[in-house]
């Protein structure tokens, strides 16, 4: 019936265009729910945007207030062969020694025995205490440097051709997978009932890296380890040689100004982006209007009473002082308008002046902070999740209106069309009858 066309047959009017300005009009409820339902919609996005950006705050500020965070430190060292890794925790200070010798691993020859048993092509590798029996497919050296490279004996093989390529003559490589005196290895291999030492062609002997520590001094003191590294010389420091150096080498463990200046910028930051997105989303614009006059469109935020509890919240606890200094004197500046921005400058001076003073100021506003983000964010409870909670729901039942309005105009829509479908058949009759009298009165007249 909705899609039966019926426009003026008896009429003459334009039946359809009615219906639609009908349908329109009483419609104007739903248009009014979609808009508010799309309104709705941009504030769930806009909430869980910002949302993103307070969990992001509140992570940051976690950061900040953790000691390890503010134990930062980093290893310098006078010669390049030398690299030193400090752990967080690890304690400034300073440490002189000459690099004696660097750590190897045994590198020796190999001549594949004469007498190697060919049914049985077997050497035994000796390291570190273990025996690690290898078995080849043949004496060729190929096969055997195969087989040593394809076990867990600690050392690998390579073939080396000694001879010429028309007269090659081959003997194995043979070189330890670790350094350090302890892995010294021997080869041997039954023969002649018992066992025979390979003979082996020492290449570079197994052996421990060492330095001293404060040469040419009395204190001086050797140290060696079985790698390049030597850890807990300094604790939580790793000292890694590369070379020999015969002059001292100097390394230091110094405070990383650099990473303890991005951890407080990092927290400004985050404090700062959060201030601005509610902002942006609050500020209201201005168009114009249908009647060509200035219209002021509020913010998605605008009037949201959570949003501005959280942006007050947040501007009183990173702006507040921590035991009677203001966050200023460190660095982290509030404005007039309510933005926040980080004095580098001012920051690093004071951190030379007293460490302590800035961990405890700086860390004291990121616990503030951190627990206005986390309430606000809490995956359970949190105001800001409760709020496009609630917000979602008001969409989904925003949606469940509109339809129930798609299906009140759509049975109004049939109303109209049979009303005015059967008004056409009226007319229509009305005319027939009107036609029949004329045509009898016609008649009546011709008659007399």
């Amino acid at each position: 019936m909705a899609g039966l066309a019926i426009d003026g047959l008896s009429s003459g009017l334009d039946t359809t265009a009615l219906i639609n300005s009908l349908i329109a009009i009483e419609g104007n409820q739903q248009v009014l729910l979609k808009q508010k339902q799309s309104t709705s919609s941009s504030l769930v996005t806009a909430l869980q945007a910002l949302n993103t950006r307070v969990a992001s705050l509140a992570e940051a500020a976690k950061t900040a207030t953790k000691d390890s965070s503010w134990g930062a430190v980093k290893g310098t060292s006078s010669a390049e062969s030398v690299v030193v890794t400090a752990a967080s925790g690890a304690v400034p200070s300073t440490l002189s020694f000459t690099v004696d010798r660097v750590a190897t691993s045994q590198s020796s020859l190999l001549t594949v025995p004469a007498d190697l048993d060919a049914d049985n092509p077997t050497l035994t590798i000796s390291l570190g205490g273990k025996d690690t029996a290898v078995t080849a497919l043949t004496t060729d050296p190929r096969d055997i440097a195969a087989a040593i490279n394809s076990s867990d004996a600690g050392v690998k093989a390579a073939v080396i051709n000694v001879g010429t390529a028309d007269a090659p003559s081959y003997r194995l490589q043979l070189t330890g997978t670790e350094t350090g005196a302890a892995n010294t290895f021997t080869v041997s291999y039954a023969s002649g009932g018992g066992t025979t030492a390979a003979s082996l062609s020492q290449v570079r002997a197994a052996g421990d890296a060492q330095i001293t520590l404060f040469p040419g001094t009395d204190a001086a003191q050797s140290m060696t380890s079985s790698t390049n590294a030597f850890n807990g010389v300094l604790a939580d420091v790793t000292i890694t040689v590369s070379k020999v150096e015969a002059e001292a080498v100097t390394v230091d463990v110094v405070r990383d100004t650099e990473a303890l200046t991005s951890l407080a910028k990092n927290l400004v930051s985050n404090i700062e982006v959060v201030l601005s997105e509610i902002s942006s989303r609050t500020k209201a614009t201005t168009g114009t209007a249908e009647d060509g006059g200035t219209k002021l469109t509020p913010g998605l935020f605008g009037g949201d009473a959570t949003i501005r509890m959280l942006q007050q919240d947040i501007l009183a606890q990173a702006s507040a002082p921590i035991d009677g200094v203001s966050p200023a004197d460190v660095g982290i500046v509030i404005s007039r308008d309510g933005t926040f921005t980080f004095d580098e400058e001012k920051f690093t001076a004071a951190l030379a002046a007293d460490p302590a003073k800035v961990q405890k100021i700086v860390s004291g506003v990121a616990a503030n902070v951190q627990a206005v983000a986390d309430r606000a964010s809490d995956k359970v409870d949190g105001t800001l999740t409760t709020r496009i909670k609630s917000t979602q729901d008001a969409v989904s039942e925003l949606g469940n209106r509109i339809s129930d309005w798609d299906d009140r105009l759509a049975r109004r829509r049939e109303t109209l069309v049979r009303i005015y479908s059967a008004l056409e058949v009226s007319m229509s009759k009305m005319q027939s009858t009107s036609s029949w009298l004329a045509s009898q009165l016609e008649q009546l007249n011709a008659s007399k």
